[in-house]
This record gives C-alpha cells, sequence and structure tokens, in this order.
C-alpha cells in the first residue's frame, strides 16, 4: 500500500512540476489512459503525446490532493483542486484567451508493482466551459 501511494503522490509532484518524464516515469509501458469525456488512449506514447499537448495548451497545478490505495497496493484513488489557466485553444472547446478556473477533479489508478498501468480522469466538463466562457 506504501508504495502505491507513493507512486501516485510522485505522480501528482511531476504533473505539479510541469515534468513530463517524471510522470512519464510512473506508467508502465501499456498504460491505459482515460481521459474525462474523451476516448482511451493506449501505451507510453500516447499517454506523452496527451502530456505534450496539455502543456501547450493549459497550465494546471493541483492543489489538496488526497489520494487513497488499497490494501493490495493495486488500485487508488485521487481526489484534487484544479487551479489552471486555458493557454492555447482546444478544438472543439471555447477559445483560449489566458482565462483561469478552479475545478474539483478526481482520477482513478490501477497499479502494476511499483507502475500505474491505469488512469481515469474524471471532471465536471460544463462547470469548466461556464468558467473559461465567463
Amino acid at each position: 500500500m506504501t508504495d502505491a501511494r507513493a507512486t501516485i503522490t510522485a505522480y501528482y509532484a511531476a504533473f505539479n512540476a510541469g515534468d513530463a518524464a517524471g510522470m512519464l516515469a510512473c506508467v508502465t509501458d501499456d498504460i491505459e489512459h482515460r481521459v474525462n469525456e474523451g476516448g482511451i488512449r493506449h501505451g507510453k506514447a500516447k499517454f506523452a503525446e496527451f502530456c505534450s499537448h496539455m502543456g501547450v495548451s493549459y497550465r494546471e497545478e493541483l492543489r489538496d490532493i488526497e489520494v487513497f490505495v488499497n490494501a493490495a497496493g493495486t488500485r487508488g484513488a485521487a481526489e484534487f483542486v484544479v487551479h489552471g489557466e486555458y493557454l492555447q485553444t482546444d478544438p472543439g472547446l471555447p477559445e483560449a484567451k489566458g482565462q483561469r478556473y478552479i475545478l474539483p477533479a478526481g482520477s482513478f489508478f490501477d497499479l502494476r508493482g511499483d507502475k500505474i498501468s491505469r488512469v481515469t480522469t474524471f471532471y465536471n466538463l460544463n462547470d469548466w466551459i461556464a468558467q473559461v466562457r465567463a
């Protein structure tokens, strides 16, 4: 259980540092990445592409992170608040003008050994859209 908590904590520390390589070091080669209201990305290369895109379109810091893990250390979850800035327009979303937003969110994880093998992230997209349109 301690290893699972440490892995998830390291993943979010890398996220907050803008360290995509650090995030990639926390995931398996066959990572399954399920994006909020989006598709499923399979593999480290697709996850790296997503991280690169996010780093250009958004500047985000996760605060008030609470990590939960099961006794076996094979599953976990995290709840947090995203403090962000919308930098570059994402296709199909409102135009980016540097809008700031604060959004509660959470993620669920599968872990194998000391690596994340699945991450599923959820947030309220309608809330985000309302904030960046305001």
